[in-house]
């Protein structure tokens, strides 16, 4: 037996209860009609024989491929040329290829969509900021006649201000690339909010970005409204999105937790791995909201991330099996680019899923062990059932979003110390 093992051998792991949170459900029910109703709108802004860029991003937005196929379609019958541009600054290992890969891997290929995707992180340069800070876009985009912009509206995990993840995020780091996502990041988070916003106006005015497809998602990663934004309506409407997503946006019903054990990570949860907005653990000073968590403990790596760790420095414990996993490459390139590496950094590393919990409880500053408040949750996409421990059965009876569904129970590890 390991040190390790033996300071939290003695360490008693709380019986469980599986808890169901409820959120607004509500949905669009028809996604191709609304999208279809929407460009009518916009109609006189195309012109026939025009090349127009779609720029498409990395997330994994609720019915990406319908909305894209729906925009191409919409284009097409107005005599235009449309073709796709990943727009998703420095993911996909910053490579035209790896950028194309993961629109494939969301489902976006030409075949799916019926258009050309140009993939490439050949950039120009629109201009500066009045700090000096350069403005980017994506050459093919910046050649073509007309730009149009797809993107959810969501709450950032770095920064709170009027517009966060969004469109105006897309047009000033997404069709930035590499560079451009750089030239944001330069001075950090405190200033995102301004900087999003005052490179995106730059892109506006300089540039025939014709109009946005903005969706904003339920709880349950289901498109909630979808809007079709001209150009100039982008600065004026967003931030009502952004209020609306917020709203929306699931959340843990606690406010106090001692330990808090998130099963997996990824990059295809969150650009963070796991969602701040969610766990109450931001990697910036920046951004606020979500529960008070005293340890954190993550166990392994989902397996769409290949690798990718990102966030794991958030925690306070994880597991050798995450490690092992681990490119570190690909993690240090997030911190690299976004110029917040704590979350690339390596929490402490417990030999199992048992030990880790253990360490997590052990050192949650709580006098009896016995009585600690803890939650486990598969990762930050499904919290919709969570599960909590005896102590917080009370709070839970009393939450009106929140019923008890199961008994009390072990968790129950294997030979190994990982749970089952």
């Amino acid at each position: 037996m390991s040190i390790l093992e033996k300071l939290v051998q003695d360490i008693p792991i709380p019986k469980m209860a599986k808890v169901k949170q409820t959120f607004d459900s509500s949905k669009l029910e028809d996604v191709v009609t609304t999208i279809r109703e929407e460009l009518e709108g916009v109609k006189d802004r195309v012109e026939p024989g025009s090349e127009i860029a779609i720029a498409v991003g990395s997330r994994g937005t609720d019915a990406l491929v319908e909305i894209t196929r729906e925009t191409v379609s919409f284009l097409k019958n107005l005599g235009a040329k449309p073709f796709i541009v990943p727009s998703m600054g420095s993911h996909g290992g910053a490579t035209g290829p790896g950028q194309a890969a993961v629109l494939a891997h969301l489902g976006v290929t030409e075949e799916s969509v019926g258009a050309e995707i140009r993939s490439s992180m050949e950039v120009v340069k629109l201009g500066e900021l009045e700090n000096g800070l350069p403005i980017y876009m994506d050459k093919f985009a910046s050649e073509a006649d007309g730009i149009v912009v797809i993107n959810r509206v969501k709450p950032h995990t770095a920064f709170r201000g009027k517009v966060e993840s969004g469109i105006m995020k897309m047009i000033s780091i997404g069709l930035g690339k590499q560079k451009g996502a750089e030239a944001c990041h330069q001075l950090g988070f405190k200033h995102m909010a301004e900087h999003v916003p005052a490179m995106a106006k730059v892109a506006i005015a300089k540039k025939p970005i014709l109009f946005a497809i903005a969706t904003v998602e339920n709880a349950f990663d289901k498109v909630a409204q979808l809007t079709v934004l001209k150009a100039e309506e982008i600065e004026e409407k967003e931030p009502d999105l952004q209020k609306l997503a917020k709203e929306l946006l699931p959340k843990i019903y606690l406010d106090q937790i001692d330990v808090l054990i998130i099963d997996q990570i990824g990059k295809n949860i969150s650009g963070d791995g796991m969602d701040p907005n969610i766990t109450g653990r931001y990697p910036t000073p920046y951004a606020h909201g979500g529960p008070e968590v005293t340890k954190m403990a993550v166990l392994d790596l989902t397996k769409e991330t290949e690798g990718n760790a990102n966030g794991v420095g958030t925690a306070d414990f994880t597991t050798q099996r995450l490690v092992d996993k681990m490119d570190r490459e690909a993690t240090y390139a997030n911190g690299l680019t976004s110029t917040v590496v704590g979350p690339t950094h390596i929490s402490t590393a417990m030999p199992s899923d048992k030990t880790a919990i253990q360490a997590a409880i052990k050192t949650c500053n709580i006098l009896d062990f016995n009585q600690v408040k803890m939650v486990r949750i598969k990762d930050t996409l499904h919290v919709g059932e969570i599960e909590v421990s005896e102590s917080l059965l009370k709070v839970v009876r009393e939450h009106p979003n929140m019923e008890q569904v199961s008994d009390l129970y072990e968790l129950t590890f294997n030979k190994e110390g990982n749970l089952k």
